[in-house]
């Protein structure tokens, strides 16, 4: 497995294969790797990536500055283990002054999926992410790149991004990857309290219980996520946002009318944001 720091040696090892015919998938991440994260690579796998770069760069330009930055769990060592034991062909790695050489004053930026849900507390975390991708489809030149669920509103911007833009890459959306108690993966968990770890349960559980209801007939988004709030907030939690959204779109929607919806949340149990969805 390959290791690359800069842009240049990313870059001359990807035209290389290139040149060779290989497909080259990339799995972005900001590293502390865990089993969402390894999932991907067999999902670029399945869609065609004979080769598989994962980018580990914890991205200073999508935190705002009272997030947790500096805090953000890192650990390369475990990282290149996992992706050895994966069999990943390369790591891209780049340190943020190789990324950003100098003030950025060039960001990308999508003006419509962006702007609600999670942007609505994180008014300049999309643009941090957009613009980062970018710099990483740049340096890596894949042909498929692969984003989780569980970031929906994000993973929906830039597959927006990939299209609006041309990018020459086909973009796969993983499904979740859950603890077996339901929590949905993150690398954000190792945050928790044991006690704020247990009332987080109250996520992925009301989500459940929100498909239930919609399988039973029940229509009234508005009311399933009223519900959902009430759960979480019972259990400790402080809510973000519960919202039921067009899944393509992510524009509000108060009925379900068969179109396909998703009801995405994001909460703190202390001081730990987490987000989960489901599509329906």
């Amino acid at each position: 497995m390959e290791i690359f720091r800069t842009i240049h040696e990313m870059q001359t090892w990807s035209m290389a294969q290139k040149r060779q015919g290989k497909v080259i998938g990339i799995v972005p991440t900001m590293g502390f790797l865990h089993e969402g994260h390894l999932s991907l690579i067999d999902a670029a796998r399945a869609n065609g990536a004979e080769l598989v770069v994962v980018t580990i760069f914890v991205n200073p330009i999508q935190f705002a500055p009272n997030e947790d930055f500096d805090s953000y769990p890192r650990d390369f060592e475990h990282d290149r283990l996992l992706c050895e034991e994966k069999h990943a062909d390369a790591i891209f790695a780049p340190t943020a002054s190789e990324m950003y050489p100098a003030p950025i004053t060039c960001y990308v930026s999508e003006r419509k999926l962006s702007k609600g849900l999670c942007a609505k507390t994180r008014p300049t975390h999309f643009d941090g992410v957009t613009t980062v991708v970018t710099k990483l489809f740049n340096a890596v030149l894949p042909d498929i790149a692969v984003f989780g669920q569980k970031d929906a509103q994000q993973a929906r911007v830039l597959k927006r991004m990939i299209r609006d833009l041309n990018f020459p890459i086909k973009m796969v959306i993983a499904p979740i990857v859950r603890e077996a108690d339901g929590l949905a993966k993150s690398s954000r968990n190792k945050y928790l309290s044991k006690a704020e770890r247990e009332n987080a349960l109250v996520l992925s559980r009301s989500l459940r219980e929100a498909r239930a209801e919609l399988e039973s007939g029940e229509r009234d988004l508005t009311k399933i996520c009223e519900e959902i709030a009430s759960k979480i907030t019972a259990a400790g939690g402080k809510v973000d946002y519960v919202e039921s959204v067009d899944a393509d779109e992510l524009e509000p929607v108060a009925k379900y009318q068969g179109r396909p919806v998703m009801i995405a949340l994001a909460a703190y149990f202390g001081t730990t944001r987490l987000i989960d969805n489901l599509l329906y």
